[in-house]
């Protein structure tokens, strides 16, 4: 790429960013483009019966301590957070959300963003695909030029029928690492093998991406929009 880039990661909860591109965003800042973060969800809270913010409180600057971190390693420079209800983004107007993607999009002014499938059986990444695309109506000049959708593990494989089909392969042999480093950050989020959430199960996953275009790791996406 000659032309520096600035590309948005939109994403519903803390390490949907790291899941879903990490490696990729690694690649596109080790290039010598920007990348920023926009974490719309608090990510805790749905472990409860009834929504209780302050009863997690603890846990929200823990959490906040861990995406930090974890986006450090990518190299991201900057990130956005925002509290909507973990798993009940439908409680929600959904112009709420598209005006905080808007802001942020209007802020930093990105070419390229990557965002949550369509299909996902997570409610919140439906619903944030679904802002994203609104947020970013192709009207006049706006800056968004390519759109381009990520798979999440345990969520994106857990909808059947399983609909992501990629048809964009991203590289990451040298940036895999990163993804996985980043991804250790997350302390509260990851779980053990064989979950897909796991160190090794997002590995995996990276390596069999790779198998289906001859490559050792790949993060793969379906491009939504791409306008040349």
């Amino acid at each position: 790429m000659n032309k520096k880039m600035k590309i948005l990661i939109v994403a519903a909860h803390p390490d949907d960013e790291i899941l879903g591109c990490g490696a990729t965003a690694a690649r596109f800042i080790e290039e010598g483009n920007e990348v920023y973060t926009l974490i719309l969800g608090e990510g805790v809270t749905s472990r409860d019966v009834n929504r209780d913010i302050h009863k997690r409180k603890s846990e929200l600057i823990s959490l906040k301590k861990e995406i930090e971190s974890a986006n450090g390693i990518i190299g991201v420079k900057e990130f956005f957070l925002y509290d909507f209800p973990d798993n009940r983004f439908d409680s929600v107007p959904l112009l709420d959300i598209v005006k905080v993607i808007e802001g942020v999009k209007d802020k930093i002014k990105p070419n390229i963003i990557f965002t949550h499938f369509e299909n996902d059986l997570n409610i919140d990444h439906q619903i944030t695909y679904k802002a994203v695309i609104t947020a970013t109506r192709p009207i006049g000049k706006d800056c968004v030029n390519e759109i381009y959708s990520f798979e999440v593990p345990s969520s994106t494989e857990w909808n059947f029928p399983n609909k992501f089909s990629p048809d964009v392969f991203f590289d990451v042999s040298e940036t895999i690492q990163k993804k996985i480093s980043a991804m250790a950050e997350y302390n509260s989020e990851l779980k053990d093998f064989p979950h897909p959430r796991s160190l090794e199960g997002i590995k995996l996953i990276a390596r069999y991406r790779g198998l289906n275009v001859g490559k050792k790791f790949v993060e793969s996406f379906k491009c939504v929009r791409k306008i040349c």
